[in-house]
Parts: structure tokens; sequence; C-alpha cells
């Protein structure tokens, strides 16, 4: 069987991107593409919803698509913790899955379960991540999933040192750890998140150079993943089994797995 797929957000860069997977997919097709003046009852009759489209139209469309009993995977930047609490109650009501992807780049999420994994070991840490001059949200989703896995690893370690954070250029905080932003022409995606304790320093960098090359494989697992999937899940990590404990859970396995595994850290190492 043939999976109908609405594209929202297809005009867009990452929606191109998507656009040319799915016709490569198999057991895949789209079935209606939307943009910013379309109406969303354009999804109706659609197997799969795929949102990318902007910060402040994605609640409007996952809450179309969860109303609909729609399974719907969104990669629009933006989906915080506290924002996806928000529709977490109604999208497990439908019964149908909502899958939240902040980043679909393979380096990228293996990237930030190391974050994860350094984060209980170090009390500095920053991100610094740089985009195009035309994204229009900051910090990044990425930045935000990244921040709020390390806080998660640290556990009881609690938040890191970010002196003079009442200082605009320290900026924003995302679970205490401060994130700057960049937005540069000529550059596609960088992350870097910089680690410190005495003596020494951590910097783990992810650089997407080819978009296209790099988010394609990850697009085509969490096309295929999100039909399988029940509630609401968050990152592309949950499909994969990087084999990294964070935070009583190794990343990409379930709960129970991890923490009858053990954690990572707990403390600072003497």
């Amino acid at each position: 069987m043939t999976t109908r797929v609405a594209l929202v957000g297809a005009s867009g860069k990452l929606g191109s991107i998507i656009r040319a997977v799915i016709a490569e997919e198999p057991g895949f097709e789209v079935c209606a593409l939307l943009g910013s003046k379309s109406q969303l009852s354009e999804i109706d009759g659609a197997d799969l919803v795929v949102d990318v489209s902007t910060p402040a139209s994605s609640v409007d469309v996952v809450r179309a698509a969860v109303e609909r009993g729609i399974p719907i995977l969104v990669g629009t930047s933006g989906w915080s913790a506290e924002r996806i609490a928000l529709v977490r109650p109604l999208a497990e009501a439908s019964g149908s899955p909502a899958v939240f992807i902040p980043n679909f780049s393979l380096g990228s999420v293996i990237g930030t379960a190391l974050a994860a994994a350094a984060a209980p070991y170090f009390p500095s840490i920053e991100i610094v991540e740089t985009h195009q001059s035309t994204k229009i949200d900051s910090p990044s989703g990425t930045a935000v999933r990244t921040a709020e896995l390390m806080a998660d690893a640290r556990g009881a370690i609690g938040p890191v040192e970010a002196p003079h954070v009442d200082q605009r250029a320290r900026g924003q905080q995302v679970s205490s750890i401060p994130i700057h932003s960049l937005r540069i022409h000529g550059v596609a995606a960088r992350q870097q998140v910089i680690f410190g304790a005495a003596g020494e320093t951590l910097t783990i960098a992810h650089d997407t150079t080819t978009p296209a090359a790099a988010y394609a494989p990850g697009i085509s697992l969490a096309l295929r993943e999100t039909m399988r999937a029940s509630g609401v899940v968050v990152g592309l990590d949950s499909f994969l089994h990087i084999g990294l404990h964070v935070g009583g859970t190794r990343a990409g396995a379930d709960v129970d797995e991890g923490a009858a595994e053990g954690q990572v850290g707990g403390a600072f190492p003497a």
C-alpha cells in the first residue's frame, strides 16, 4: 500500500529536499503540497502529514493533523520541550503518532548524543550555532534539543556554570546552558558544543555542508518510522541505536533498558 503524504511548507528549502526524498522512497507519494496560502483542509485524505512550515504556523498544522487522526512528522524548528508539552495531550488522545525531528542529519544527532554523554563531566558548557542569514528563528531547534538533553544527562548535578548571564551578550539560556546564534551568509549549518573544566576544554562540532545529501538518509528513516510509531516521539535518535548511555538511558534505546544498565556520571569525577 502506498502512503499518501501531505507536505506542508513544500516551497521552502527543506520542503524541496523532502519532496525529492519522497519521490524516491518506495511506498510513499505526495498527494498534496501546501504553502502559506493553502487551507489546512487540504491535508484531508492524506495518510501522513509532513510539516516543515514556520514556527508561527506549525502548531496549527500539528493541531489540524492530530484532530483528524493523521500521523504527523514535524521538521519545523522551534519545538522546544515546553512547546511540545502543550500539544502532547491532544496528540496522545488522537491515537496517531506525532514525531518531532529537530534535525534530520544523522551526524548532527550523533553529535548531540556525544554532547549529552559528556555533559555530566564538565561544569561549564556553551553552544554556538551558525546558520544561513535567512533562518527566521533562533536559537535553532537542534541547539535547543542539545541543551535539553545535556541538562537531562546532568540530572542531580544541576545547572552548568554560566557567569554574567544578565548580560545580553552572554546568549540565551536553555536549560541553564547559554546558546549563541550566528546568522551569516555563506553558511549552511554548524553547531559547536564547548565544554570547560579545570585545565582543559572539549569541543564537539558538526558541520552541514550539503543539506540535501546530509538530510536525505534521516528523512527517509523518519518517514518509515513515523508510520510505525505511537504517541509523541522527539528526535531522530529515538529511531537509532547509537549505544551511548545518556542520563540513565541509552541514546536511541527505550527508558527501561537504559535504566537497567545505569547512568552516565552522576557526579564530577575526582
